[in-house]
């Protein structure tokens, strides 16, 4: 596709905008890069839940080391955000980096006049298999629906609308040993899950790091293993690569974990322990496509296949739609495309089309996708829902959400 913008040696970064969009248990943080050439900018999503000022703050101080640098020299800015910061930037630092980083690949296809994957290696993919979560993403359908019969009813409206997976949250919140009861009530969750969708569903259960022991954790495997989970993800907290290690090994399915790993270099020694069977890294929080693609190549030295997690919004979703058709040990993408009934009217276009449980190959050029800003702005910051306070235990001990 012919480009009106790849026609001049120079080009320079000219600002970097973050606009806010409230979307109920998260702010979405879209980042606009524009440059000095007239209609030639690009987005990228830098959402981080509960860290929404900061993120933003932390955009503006990263843009003073790129404004002025040539946006197509994304490697060269990355460079400049990471070792001129002096200090590790932690995940508010590299979220804030990954939208920028998100904005200039989309400058970049804009520019050339191709899409993104393209400048990734070109494709591995004609198509993308896709999962959701009960009520589409709906933040009480997701972290809220522990009664077998909401269960199945949430389910079986997923697969009504062509989802062939989805995920499940019903792991309680456990502490170090589950209790006898706990156990046998997520045994007869799936057992009902599993006979409502049937065989040809898979189910991914998402332990949100809950259980605060290893013990605890692999009591609730074996009551999930019986019905054939596609993967238990988070079995324990990030951090322990021993630990995870230990489940993997006596879990009896495959275990995935990695959304709360921040960059290549946090992905190394889990995967040089084996210490999972599927990595899952946010491409907003994780530095972007470059990382991304870093990460994906290391796991698959390992035998490791990559389940990007994406909960964020709609230009989270164009960026892990690129990344996936370039990836060639990618298994399957996370995406929340329902979780508030306007998630669609923000974008004048979108570059995601969606056919049963794939997302089809897009064509235009950078990411294809475009902010409605008059729109976004009818969705001003709040207060994002801080769904986390919920989790406590019976006698009031505060635990993992």
């Amino acid at each position: 596709m012919a480009s009106n913008f790849g026609n001049r040696e120079s080009l320079k970064i000219t600002k970097i905008e973050t606009i806010v969009v409230n979307a109920e248990m998260r702010n979405w943080i879209f980042v606009k890069v524009c440059t000095d050439q007239d209609g030639l900018y690009g987005w990228g999503e830098a959402s981080l839940n509960w860290k929404t000022k900061t993120v933003v703050s932390a955009v503006d101080d990263l843009s003073r080391m790129v404004v002025g640098k040539d946006p197509r020299d994304i490697e060269y800015c990355l460079e400049c955000m990471k070792k001129q910061s002096y200090y590790l930037l932690g995940i508010i630092g590299v979220t804030a980096m990954s939208g920028i980083e998100q904005a200039l690949w989309d400058i970049c296809g804009k520019y050339y006049g191709v899409p993104v994957w393209r400048l990734l290696g070109g494709k591995v993919r004609d198509r993308v298999r896709v999962y959701t979560h009960l009520g589409l993403g709906d933040m009480r359908s997701v972290y809220e629906t522990f009664e077998t019969a909401r269960l199945v009813e949430k389910a079986q409206a997923v697969i009504e609308k062509g989802y062939d997976a989805l995920k499940v949250v019903f792991i309680p919140y456990s502490g170090y040993l589950a209790g006898n009861a706990e156990r046998k009530q997520v045994g007869r969750l799936m057992e009902a899950l599993r006979g409502a969708v049937g065989d040809s569903i898979d189910i991914m259960i998402d332990f949100h790091g809950r259980p605060e022991s290893t013990a605890c954790a692999l009591d609730y495997i074996r009551e999930l293993v019986p019905y054939a989970p596609m993967f238990c993800e988070e079995p324990v907290q990030p951090g322990d690569t021993e630990l995870l290690r230990f489940v993997t090994e006596h879990a009896g399915c495959a275990i995935a974990s990695g959304e709360r790993l921040i960059g290549f270099e946090e992905f190394v020694p889990v995967f040089t322990a084996r210490a999972l069977h599927v990595a899952q890294p946010d491409l907003s929080h994780t530095g972007g496509f470059l990382e991304g693609k870093r990460i994906a190549a290391l796991a698959d030295a390992h035998m490791i296949g990559i389940a990007p997690h994406n909960p964020n919004g709609p230009i989270a979703g164009a960026v892990a739609l690129h990344y996936d058709i370039s990836v060639p040990n990618f298994v399957i993408q996370e995406e929340m495309s329902k979780a508030v009934p306007w998630y669609d009217d923000v974008v004048t276009a979108s570059p995601i089309k969606r056919e049963g449980s794939f997302w089809s190959l897009p064509t235009e050029p950078g990411l294809g996708i475009e902010v409605d800003e008059k729109e976004a702005a009818k969705h001003p910051y709040k207060d994002d829902v801080l769904h986390s306070a919920s989790a406590l235990l019976g006698d009031g001990t505060v635990t993992n959400w």
